[in-house]
């Protein structure tokens, strides 16, 4: 069986890659985010994602021998326990703050203020773990009592000065939820291997070997948030900037992960903020382009594939991409007009989307069909297109999902 599951595994991977390096598979390639629809397929809580792991793993191998795409984006088990003791302000996820039948929620925070910049970027490790993950948790606010560890002395006074900060009971607190949280998910870890094992055993490779985030969505999402960033265009645009520069440096300096089974490594990457929805033409010249094209170009020449999940709406920017080499990339549109993407893109960066997740949760079986037909015939033409979901598919009609990929599977060849 593990050679039957390899050698399925092999063949969609080169289908996968091959369509991506724009040469002309066996069909079509289908990829699917399965998110919480094994919850939903086979009656169960997306709580048990969280809390039970049991029957969140017979779950996601039902939904599995059920529904055969080429690759999957799946959601893992995280020990809810474990979030609970550590209780981020960022999330929210189901059974804790969320209904058990719905999906994790994130939240953002500010929790960087706009005159720490300066601090972020001369010693970040430090501001991080004593500034910034103070802030994530209450029960984590004492981690700001500590001293600055690059200022400790090397003698019996730094020792001393760092004994005195665990003395204060909110640092002892800080300390102990981390310990505690750390100790519930050691206990998992041997069945997320398993859960993992899983996925590879039913023929399915692994999706991503990594990720690295636009400096811009970083600094939007994680650490200012967007209503912090969004000021910060207008009142410090040069010290924006110099950041997005500095985040660039240090994501660069990280190092590459492993490849997978075949030699390749994938690299995740959103591009959100980028979208038309957030940006002018002149903002996404001045904040978002220089150093996302930079990030870009630096994974490629390392001999990463980005797969690129361009949130909303990038119609109106489809040619900043021909900046990009030929077939070194997989760009995956939410709202953008995929045929104009098509017009503007083709043989030059492959596709991949976007069947509404409004057709799947709400159209008919031919609906979908029908719209698959025409994303093969018109987006497929000539190659370098792999079909996917618009986004979510946590709430689609599993028959629909069913007829998306068996109709691909059974129409999609490159015409």
């Amino acid at each position: 069986m593990e050679k039957t599951a390899k050698r399925i595994r092999n063949e969609r991977e080169k289908r996968i890659m091959d369509a991506i390096q724009l040469k002309i598979p066996d069909r079509v390639p289908v990829i699917c985010a399965m998110g919480y629809f094994p919850a939903k397929y086979t009656g169960i809580p997306c709580s048990a994602a969280y809390y039970d792991f049991d029957a969140w793993y017979a779950a996601y191998k039902k939904t599995l021998q059920d529904f055969q795409p080429d690759l999957i984006y799946q959601q893992g088990f995280t020990p809810g326990k474990a979030l609970e003791i550590l209780n981020p302000k960022q999330m929210r996820w189901p059974g804790y703050g969320v209904d058990p039948y719905q999906g994790h929620q994130s939240i953002e925070i500010d929790n960087m203020k706009a005159d720490e910049y300066d601090l972020y970027m001369s010693d970040p490790s430090d501001y991080m773990f004593r500034v910034f993950m103070s802030r994530t948790s209450e029960n984590l606010e004492g981690l700001f009592l500590l001293p600055k560890l690059s200022d400790l002395g090397g003698g019996p006074m730094g020792i001393q000065a760092l004994a005195s900060a665990f003395s204060e009971p909110k640092l002892d607190k800080a300390i102990r939820t981390l310990q505690k949280a750390g100790r519930e998910m050691k206990k998992w870890r041997t069945r997320t291997a398993k859960f993992n094992k899983m996925i590879l055993d039913m023929g399915f490779p692994q999706y991503l070997q990594g990720a690295a985030m636009p400096p811009f969505d970083v600094i939007s999402h994680s650490l200012r948030g967007m209503s912090g960033t969004m000021i910060d265009m207008f009142r410090q645009p040069d010290k924006l900037l110099e950041v997005c520069e500095f985040i660039l440096k240090k994501t660069l300096e990280r190092p590459m992960p492993d490849p997978n089974e075949n030699g390749h490594i994938r690299m995740f990457m959103t591009n959100t903020r980028g979208s038309d929805d957030f940006l002018s033409k002149k903002q996404f010249d001045t904040f978002y382009w220089p150093t996302f094209k930079k990030l870009v170009l630096a994974l490629i020449e390392r001999g990463a594939t980005p797969c690129i999940f361009f949130e909303g709406n990038f119609t109106s920017r489809l040619e900043y991409l021909l900046d990009f080499p030929k077939g070194k990339m997989l760009a995956r549109f939410d709202t953008t007009d995929i045929f104009k993407a098509k017009e503007v893109l083709k043989d030059h960066i492959c596709i991949e989307g976007n069947i509404p997740s409004s057709l799947l949760q709400v159209g008919t079986v031919q609906e979908t069909k029908d719209y698959c037909k025409k994303l093969i015939d018109v987006v497929g033409k000539g190659g370098g297109y792999i079909l996917s979901p618009r986004s979510s598919t946590d709430e689609v009609n599993p028959a629909n999902l069913k007829a998306m990929i068996e109709f691909t599977q059974e129409y999609g060849v490159y015409r």
